[in-house]
C-alpha cells in the first residue's frame, strides 16, 4: 500500500481531511498519499512562521550556519534514497536525479557559508555638508516570512534555492511544492527537522496554486514571495501580492548559436544533453539551435546520430537518458506541437512519437520563427535546428524572443562572443556552452518575460533582505 504522508507545520506532522495521490510518472502506480492543506492549515503555517521569525532572525549567524551544514550532511547520507524519490515522482532519469541531489547539497552548503557573510557597509556621511560629525552605516536585515512556490522539474534543488537562502539570512518560510512532486519536499522537511531547524521556521503545505498558492500570496503576514513557474501564473501572483517583495523565474525558449569554428566533438554531445535532459523540462533547456550553414550538414548528422543513442524508458534504470514527462497532457501537447510544425513545413529528423507520458527525443529542421516549437516554450524533449548565414542574423534571431533567461554561443572569436553578450537581452550568456549551463552560486534569472530578480545563493540572500540605514550623531 502507498504510504500516507503528512504536512509539516510548526514543527509538527499533520494529517488532512483530504488526500491526493502521488503517481510514479513511468508506471502510473500510486507511490504516496499526501494531505491537501485547507485554509486553516495554511493559516497555521503562516502564523507559525510569523511567530517564529523574531527568534530565528536574531539567532547568531554561526548557529544558522551549523543548522544548514547539518542539513548538508544529512542530504549526503540519503542521496540515493532521495534520488529514487525524484526518479519516481518527477520521472527524471536516475543520473539526473542523483545529480540534482548533489547540486542541492552544494546549494545548502553555499547557503550555510552565506549565513556568515550577511553584512552592510559604512557610509561617508561627511560627503555631504549636512552629514558632518555623523557616523553612518547600513545593515542587511531579513524581511520576515517568505512564501516559496516551487515547480516539479527540480523538486529538491529549486526548493533548496529558496529555502537555503531564506534560512541563512534569518527569514522563516512556508513552502508549497508542486502538487505532482511533493514527496521530495516532505523528505526535506524531515531532514531540516533533524538538522535542528526550530519549530515554525520551516513549514510545508501541499495543494493547488488556485487555493494554497493564492492563500500564500495574499496573506498580509507574508513579506516575500519566491516563485518558479509559468509567466501567466507569475503575473497573476504579482497582481494579487500587493506590496510584497517578489522573485520570479518564469522560463525560456533557450537558443544556442554554433559558429563554424566550434569544436563539434564537444558541442554536439553537449547540445544533445542540453536539449533532452529531464525530458526537456528545464527552464534553460536548449530548444532553438542556430547552426551556421557552412557546418549545418555535418553538425545535424552528428546531432541526430547522438540523439538516436539515447536510452528512453524507466528513469530508475541507471543507464536511462530520457524518462516520462510530468503529465500525460503535457506529452500530448508536445506531440501536437510537433504535428502542427510538420503541417506547416517542418521535417522530423528523429523522434516525434509518443507513448503515454513518454515523448521520444525529437529533432526538427526546416522550421520558421513563428512556429510554436520556436516562439513558445516547449518544455519537452524537442529541439529545432535552424541554418543561418551570418552571425549577426543568428544573434538577432536568438534575441527575437519574448523570453530572456539564458543563451549559448559556440565560437572562439572573442569579438563575436562580446557582440552576442552586448546584443542578447538575457540573464546569462554562456560562451562555448549552451543555455543550460548553471552552477548554483552564480546569479541566475531572466529578463523580459523570463522573470524578475535573481537566484543563486548570494543573490537570493540579497533579494530576501532589506537595507536598514543607521545614522549616529555623537
Amino acid at each position: 500500500m502507498a504510504k500516507t504522508h503528512r504536512l509539516y507545520i510548526d514543527g509538527k506532522w499533520e494529517d488532512g481531511k483530504e488526500t491526493m495521490p502521488v503517481i510514479d510518472k513511468f508506471t502510473g502506480e500510486t507511490i504516496g498519499l499526501v494531505p491537501l492543506a485547507d485554509k486553516a492549515a495554511v493559516d497555521r503555517a503562516i502564523a507559525a512562521a510569523h511567530v517564529a521569525f523574531p527568534a530565528w532572525s536574531r539567532t547568531p549567524a554561526h548557529k544558522r550556519y551549523q543548522v544548514l551544514t547539518k542539513a548538508c550532511q544529512l542530504l549526503e547520507k540519503r542521496q540515493e534514497e532521495i534520488a529514487a524519490i525524484i526518479c519516481r515522482e518527477a520521472g527524471k532519469a536516475w543520473k539526473y536525479s542523483l545529480g540534482e541531489v548533489s547540486r542541492s547539497i552544494e546549494t545548502f552548503r553555499f547557503s550555510a557559508e552565506e549565513a556568515k557573510r550577511i553584512h552592510g557597509e559604512t557610509v561617508p556621511m561627511d560627503a555631504s555638508a549636512a552629514g558632518e560629525g555623523r557616523v553612518g552605516f547600513w545593515l542587511r536585515c531579513p524581511v520576515g516570512v517568505v512564501t516559496a512556490i516551487t515547480p516539479f522539474n527540480f523538486p529538491l534543488n529549486l526548493v533548496a534555492h529558496k529555502v537555503g537562502p531564506a534560512l541563512a539570512v534569518g527569514n522563516t518560510i512556508v513552502l508549497k511544492p508542486a502538487s505532482t512532486t511533493p514527496l521530495t519536499a516532505i523528505k526535506l522537511a524531515e531532514i531540516l527537522e533533524e538538522a535542528g531547524v526550530p519549530a515554525g521556521v520551516f513549514n510545508v503545505v501541499v495543494g493547488s496554486g488556485g487555493t494554497v498558492g493564492e492563500w500564500l500570496t495574499v496573506d498580509p503576514r507574508i513579506s516575500k514571495i519566491s516563485f518558479t513557474g509559468s509567466p501567466p501564473v507569475g503575473e497573476a501572483i504579482i497582481r494579487k501580492a500587493g506590496l510584497k517583495k517578489v522573485t520570479m523565474e518564469l522560463g525560456n525558449n533557450s537558443g544556442t548559436i554554433i559558429e563554424p569554428d566550434a569544436d563539434l566533438s564537444a558541442a554536439v554531445p553537449r547540445c544533445v544533453m542540453s536539449a533532452f535532459a529531464n525530458s526537456g523540462q528545464v527552464c534553460i533547456s536548449l530548444q532553438r539551435l542556430y547552426v551556421h550553414k557552412a557546418i549545418a550538414k555535418e553538425f545535424t548528422k552528428r546531432f541526430v546520430e547522438e540523439t538516436k543513442k539515447l536510452k528512453v524508458g524507466n528513469p530508475l534504470e541507471k543507464d536511462c537518458d530520457v524518462g516520462p514527462m510530468i503529465e500525460l497532457k503535457e506529452a500530448e501537447r508536445a506531440e501536437a506541437w510537433v504535428k502542427e510544425a510538420v503541417k506547416e513545413g517542418a521535417k522530423v529528423l528523429v523522434g516525434g512519437k509518443r507513448e503515454g507520458r513518454v515523448m521520444q527525443p525529437t529533432v526538427l529542421s526546416n522550421v520558421r520563427s513563428e512556429m510554436k516549437v520556436m516562439c513558445q516554450e516547449a518544455f519537452a524533449p524537442l529541439v529545432s535546428i535552424y541554418e543561418y548565414d551570418t552571425f549577426e542574423n543568428a544573434v538577432a534571431m536568438v534575441e527575437d524572443s519574448p523570453f530572456g533567461l539564458q543563451a549559448g554561443v559556440y565560437t572562439n572569436d572573442l569579438k563575436k562572443a562580446m557582440y552576442a553578450v552586448d546584443r542578447i537581452n538575457v540573464g546569462g550568456v554562456m560562451i562555448n556552452d549552451t543555455s543550460i549551463f548553471r552552477v548554483d552560486h552564480m546569479p541566475y534569472g531572466g529578463n523580459k518575460m523570463s522573470g524578475l530578480g535573481r537566484e543563486g545563493v548570494r543573490f537570493a540572500c540579497e533579494e530576501m533582505t532589506s537595507i536598514k540605514m543607521v545614522m549616529i550623531k555623537p
